[in-house]
């Protein structure tokens, strides 16, 4: 039989913890620092964020298990997105591949496939990103170098070959040509054989933290959404389990965010498509299910779980409350994660092997639903086949070693974790209502408001390493005078010259005719109204390439120049 409780019992418990932790403090903690100080100054996070000495239960005395923290699979998601979380599934095990011609991607594709990888990833060389083909005078000297090259559908369906796309799940980390990408993906698809219904993946499709941190952008940002909107109606129509954008803080994080920062404007981006897409006249839970989120692993443990947990409640609030959302699906929140790039360093490239194990062990316990691990070696050049697969290894040895992966959000409870979460939850509204105050994301990007404070925050975080009061081993503490040496990828002269004769050869050998009917085509819908996913995929199965679809968007919608910020 349950006892009822007083009314005023749980305050009267915070406040006798209080009154004792303050007892301690006066009578343990200030003495024994008068005797040994501190051995530091700066106890703050990675993002500069104060670290209290000691969490306890009045640290969290507003919480409420079943408002607060829930159970998995159920509103608010703090606990993770599906009730069974690693024990049905474990997370999916993707390292991102792309270098050279499509024949040397392909290789490396099978190559992790072989090794125990579950999903691929896909990196496209600068020129794709940028809407240029191979042999454009921007392209010299880039063609495959950070990332496969890919300039027709050609290209991509020998990315794909011996690749059924029907049983492998595929990111495709691509922004301003998303829809191109995502067109020839489709049409490699259905040259298998496949059922759009049936495959799945996700493309990245997220412009506005290209404004915001990466800056590969080609059109201005409204015409810009009108093509993300149009993907939206398109895939949720006939592609209903593709992820349609992968609304990325990684590459913000990359800039040099903080995490809450990092937070905040990744969950804003998100609520950004969601008004774009209602206001194009979208149902919100025919579209909002098939977003998902990619999220940075950066060096502080404690501080990337509560970032990740915090993410998921703040989404399905506003989903739920701001929006309107009637389907749970549109308020789970699922996100992929990659080890921070930008926390690898030249200096003792083994060291790099424990950050990202650290950091992927973060992102486990987070509750990701697929991860990347970087190779030790990508602050070099892109990774060799011995790196990659220590790098993968290293999920594969979490999953099946560690056990962490046999229990649910292990960390729920813990006063700290739960007051990091918290402060992270609180920090975000804060600059949603910011962001809401220029009138949306578009307009904070226009006016360089997350940009300014990535700036500043990124000068903050130098200049506590310039003073040593956070310490990098092997950069400004440990540093060892001798270089440590370690084999590294070099892409071959030869894959220009490849690239440029199947380029020329795939031009020879197409219906001109055909090239041109799609390209009007395309050209008139984007003068109207109309859905631009259907013509570009027209123009891709007719073997335009992706500077000839670009070109004639950049004629309708122009180019953006970003406006010089001081």
């Amino acid at each position: 039989m349950d006892i009822p409780k007083k009314p005023d019992q749980k305050k009267d418990d915070h406040q006798e913890i209080s009154e004792a932790r303050n007892r301690w403090t006066a009578e343990s903690l200030e003495p024994t620092f008068e005797q040994r100080p501190p051995w530091k100054k700066d106890f703050t996070t990675v993002s500069g964020m104060d670290v209290p000495i000691l969490a306890t239960p009045d640290s969290v005395s507003h919480l409420d298990y079943l408002q607060d923290l829930g159970f998995p699979g159920h509103f608010p998601f703090t606990r993770g997105p599906y009730p069974t979380m690693y024990r049905g599934k474990l997370w999916t095990m993707r390292q991102f591949a792309g270098f050279g011609t499509a024949r040397d991607t392909n290789e490396r594709f099978h190559y992790l496939l072989k090794h125990g990888q579950t999903g691929l990833s896909v990196a496209f060389h600068l020129p794709t990103l940028y809407g240029y083909d191979s042999d454009d005078e921007f392209s010299r000297g880039e063609v495959g170098r950070c990332g496969v090259a890919i300039d027709t559908l050609a290209d991509m369906e020998t990315l794909f070959e011996g690749i059924d796309l029907e049983r492998v799940t595929t990111s495709m980390t691509i922004n301003s040509t998303a829809p191109i990408a995502f067109a020839m993906y489709l049409a490699v698809a259905e040259k298998q054989g496949a059922d759009y219904t049936r495959i799945s993946g996700t493309i990245q499709n997220d412009i506005l933290k290209e404004y915001i941190a990466q800056k590969e952008f080609i059109y201005p940002p409204r015409p810009s959404m009108r093509l993300i909107t149009d993907v939206f109606a398109f895939a949720a129509e006939r592609v209903p389990k593709f992820n349609t954008i992968s609304i990325s803080g990684y590459h913000i994080r990359e800039a040099g965010s903080t995490a809450l920062q990092e937070l905040a404007f990744t969950l804003r981006d998100g609520m950004e498509y969601v008004e774009y897409g209602v206001r194009a006249g979208l149902d919100v839970d025919a579209f909002a299910p098939r977003l998902s989120f990619f999220f940075n692993a950066h060096n502080d443990f404690f501080e990337e779980i509560g970032k990740y947990r915090a993410a998921r409640r703040i989404w399905a609030r506003v989903m739920k409350e701001r929006y309107g959302a009637r389907h749970p699906d549109s308020w789970r929140l699922r996100f992929h994660t990659q080890t921070a790039g930008c926390s690898l360093t030249a200096q003792q490239p083994y060291n790099n092997v424990v950050r990202v194990a650290i950091q992927a062990l973060a992102g486990v316990l987070g509750g990701t639903q697929s991860l990347h691990t970087n190779s030790m070696d990508e602050t070099f050049a892109l990774p060799t086949e011995d790196a990659v697969t220590i790098a993968l290894r290293t999920q594969q040895i979490i999953a099946h070693e560690t056990g962490v992966a046999h229990t649910i959000d292990p960390l729920a409870g813990s006063y700290f974790v739960e007051t990091l979460t918290n402060r992270m939850e609180e920090g975000t509204f804060d600059y949603f209502d910011k962001i809401d105050a220029y009138g949306g994301m578009v307009e904070a990007v226009e006016a360089a408001f997350p940009q300014r404070e990535i700036w500043e925050a990124a000068y903050r975080y130098q200049q506590s390493l310039d003073r040593n009061e956070k310490l990098i081993v092997g950069v400004n503490a440990y540093q060892m005078k001798e270089e440590q040496n370690i084999p590294t990828l070099v892409i071959e002269e030869r894959v220009e010259r490849e690239q440029l004769e199947s380029l020329n050869r795939v031009r020879r050998e197409r219906n001109g005719a055909e090239v041109t009917r799609c390209l009007d085509e395309l050209r008139r819908a984007a003068e109207g109204a109309d859905n631009l996913m259907p013509p570009i995929l027209a123009c891709v199965k007719c073997y335009c390439t992706v500077q000839e679809i670009s070109d004639v968007l950049r004629d309708i919608f122009g180019t953006y120049m970003e406006p010089a910020i001081f």
